[in-house]
């Protein structure tokens, strides 16, 4: 399973980010996260070491300034600087500092770049993890299924999970956010199964994200039965809402 040794790693490409510099702001040695999804590249959160040493802001500052000064001077382009990594990045207590921190940085040395955060939007509804994503340039927050008991078996979140407060928490973004999907097929879920598209897309009415970003499964998963779709697939699941003028990036 995919792991990250360095807090601050690449830039790798990224389907749907392009260059992308990689922040973790979980343990180096294994997966921390309040989701424990069937497809996650991590692998499942028992595979984790039992690490759970998060990096400071300092450390972060530190790590991410050598490393924009070190592809600066070779002239690597980046794209995006990524809050990814081990697990869900807001659960660092320092998530708000270190975001101001790189929105500095960044500012320095790639004015160009996009500031991205990939989460699965669990903590929105934290006022200073909300504050926080209002200022990147890409607050990506994942919804990948429409009921409780899709989240349940896509998703499998630890402790109580609210899927209408999550939702009603984005709402406060008003649209301008990036909403993340992951499209796939298991023994007991289908994302084109028809109640399961609807209820999401009327979500994603509701929500009336700038942008969505729909993908499937692209490296190895822990859950071993999980089929994906094809682009042409997952354009067609989609058209009503691309035909409603919503912006929609799909990727195999």
């Amino acid at each position: 399973m995919l792991r990250f040794h360095n807090i601050v790693f690449g830039p790798i490409h990224s389907r749907r980010l392009g260059s992308s510099l990689g922040i973790n702001l979980l343990p180096e040695n294994g997966k921390l996260c309040n989701f424990d999804c069937i497809y996650c590249e991590c692998g499942w959160n028992r595979d984790g070491t039992g690490d759970r040493v998060m990096p400071s802001a300092g450390d972060v500052a530190a790590a991410l300034e050598s490393k924009l000064e070190e592809c600066a001077a070779s002239g690597i382009h980046i794209d995006s600087i990524t809050f990814s990594g081990h697990g869900e990045p807001t659960l660092n207590r320092d998530f708000p500092e270190i975001i101001g921190t790189t929105l500095a940085l960044r500012d320095r040395y790639y004015p160009q770049a996009k500031v991205s955060v990939l989460s699965n939007a669990t903590t929105v509804c934290d006022e200073r993890v909300f504050g926080a994503l209002r200022r990147v340039d890409n607050p990506i927050m994942k919804i990948d299924a429409s009921t409780a008991g899709g989240v349940a078996t896509v998703n499998r979140p630890s402790g109580h999970y609210d899927l209408e407060r999550v939702i009603s928490g984005l709402e406060r973004f008003h649209g301008d956010f990036v909403l993340q999907t992951m499209f796939l097929k298991s023994p007991s879920f289908d994302s084109s199964e028809s109640a399961n598209l609807t209820g999401w897309m009327d979500i994603v009415r509701r929500l009336a994200p700038r942008e969505i970003m729909v993908y499937t499964l692209d490296r190895e998963t822990p859950e071993k039965d999980l089929a994906k779709f094809g682009v042409e697939e997952m354009t067609a699941l989609v058209r009503p809402l691309l035909d409603e003028g919503f912006a929609i990036q799909i990727r195999g």
